[in-house]
């Protein structure tokens, strides 16, 4: 109905109205506008219809016209928009082309460097950038490694000022150079591990020559003297050799206190100046010696010897005896080694059964404390043989001959008695010259003898005396119990 309806419509039609511009048949406002007239009656189409049609059109034209008053800003910029709209959009389909290939290209180049930056691939950027960040996790523990060597020398260091209470910091710094040792051996090809662990060696051998020089330090303690010896153990364990011998610790020990007791006889230099000023004046005067004129000097010359034996025998007794509390091992080689000095005195000795034979004559080695008894010795009968010639008083010398049977029987209880060197200091200028008298030191060597019976004599009866009280108390104190 509609489509019929239509077609008597469309010659009625604005004749300068382009076909183009008719509505559509298919237009729902048009289907609908045709169905609302086949609703209406003949008379309305004839008379209201075109006047309802009229006043629509009116008050749409009235609208249009208040808008365009209202909008006549925004409408002229519409227009002027949609003229441009066209090459806009032509300018936009050319960006979109150019965009399409530069996306192609970016995607060429994401791809590239996907595949040149990929973790299954060696590159060297990546692994800066990998070693970088590492370094940056571990920062904390880097700075703790790099302080290890100015930890290890604070703690020598403030060893070294405290003194005796500085063992802590000492048994620290062994267990750091203890753990930067470790980490070199586990990271052998670091060369920070291997500059901070020649750093800690540097401060290992400062250590090891303040542990030296303690050793020769003056009024050192058994005690302190174990603790170094233990601490030169750890520091330089070629050198401590095997548990059962000594190694060269034993030598450096006793060459360290020897170097303490030579600095202590060299203290007595004024004293030995002004006997060697004696010495002079009896070398001049030795034809009035010869001549029986008695020589009136010696008296600086005693005081210098007796301070000398006085400090010879308290330095040579500790050291030997802290040498054998620290070395106990050392104690049996050094008599088995005495055997190879009576060799010189043709003396027949048996050797050990237990001896083992080696293809090197050299080895093994004697210890340390089997010539150092001698060289002891040996200084002590040189300044004796010096300057006992200046002292003639006949009391003096006994007095002096005396301190050093003194001095050896205390040698002698660790083993090294020279008693006997008092033969070889017989004065050559002596006032006897036929030999009609015997010599003095066997004089002085009997009145020792005679002197120490007694004294051996006193301490037995006193200690029987304590025997037979204790005995009594305790017969008392049985007798009391019930």
């Amino acid at each position: 109905m509609t489509d019929y309806l239509y077609e008597l419509l469309v010659p009625h039609f604005k004749e300068d109205l382009p076909k183009e511009s008719y509505p559509s048949v298919h237009d729902s406002t048009t289907v609908e506008y045709l169905s609302h007239l086949t609703t209406l009656q003949l008379d309305y189409l004839g008379d209201a219809e075109p006047k309802s049609l009229a006043q629509a059109s009116h008050s749409i034209l009235l609208s249009l016209q208040s808008l365009s008053t209202k909008s006549s800003k925004s409408i002229i910029a519409s227009a002027d928009h949609l003229n441009n709209l066209k090459r806009e959009l032509s300018a936009l389909a050319s960006d979109t082309g150019l965009v399409r290939e530069e996306v192609l290209a970016l995607d060429k180049a994401a791809v590239s460097f996907s595949e040149r930056y990929s973790r299954n691939g060696e590159n060297d950027v990546l692994d800066r950038r990998k070693r970088a960040l590492l370094m940056y996790r571990n920062v904390d523990r880097l700075s703790d490694i790099l302080d290890l060597p100015t930890l290890l020398s604070s703690a020598i260091s403030s060893s070294n000022t405290q003194g005796a209470s500085g063992n802590t910091n000492y048994a620290s710094a062994l267990d750091l150079h203890a753990h930067v040792k470790r980490l070199h051996l586990l990271h052998q090809d670091s060369k920070l591990l291997k500059s901070i662990y020649n750093q800690a060696e540097d401060a290992m051998r400062e250590m090891t020559s303040n542990l030296i020089m303690s050793l020769r330090g003056q009024g050192i303690k058994l005690a302190a003297a174990m603790r170094t010896i233990g601490w030169l153990r750890r520091i330089a364990p070629d050198l401590a050799g095997s548990h059962s011998d000594e190694g060269s610790l034993g030598a450096l020990f006793l060459v360290c206190r020897l170097a303490n007791l030579v600095s202590m006889l060299e203290a007595l230099d004024p004293l030995r100046e002004l006997a060697d000023q004696e010495t002079i004046r009896r070398l001049a005067n030795k034809d009035d010696v010869i001549n029986g004129n008695a020589w009136s000097g010696g008296q600086q010359t005693e005081r210098y010897l007796k301070r000398y034996i006085e400090i010879f025998r308290e330095q040579s007794f500790a050291i030997i005896s802290m040498f054998k509390s620290i070395f106990p091992s050392a104690e049996t080689a050094s008599s088995d080694d005495l055997g190879i000095h009576f060799k010189s005195l043709e003396l027949k000795t048996i050797a050990p059964v237990h001896a083992p034979i080696k293809d090197d004559p050299l080895l093994p080695l004697p210890s340390a404390l089997a010539t150092f008894p001698i060289h002891l010795v040996e200084l002590l009968t040189e300044i004796l043989k010096q300057y006992m010639p200046n002292v003639r008083d006949k009391a003096s010398r006994e007095s002096l001959l005396t301190q050093v049977l003194y001095c050896a029987g205390s040698l002698g209880r660790l083993g090294a008695d020279f008693g006997m060197i008092l033969a070889s200091l017989e004065n050559d200028d002596s006032d006897d010259p036929e030999g009609d008298e015997p010599p003095e030191w066997v004089a002085v060597m009997k009145k020792h003898r005679i002197l120490a019976s007694r004294l051996e004599l006193l301490s037995g009866t006193f200690s029987g005396q304590n025997k037979v009280a204790s005995s009594s108390i305790s017969a008392a104190s049985k007798l009391r119990s019930p």
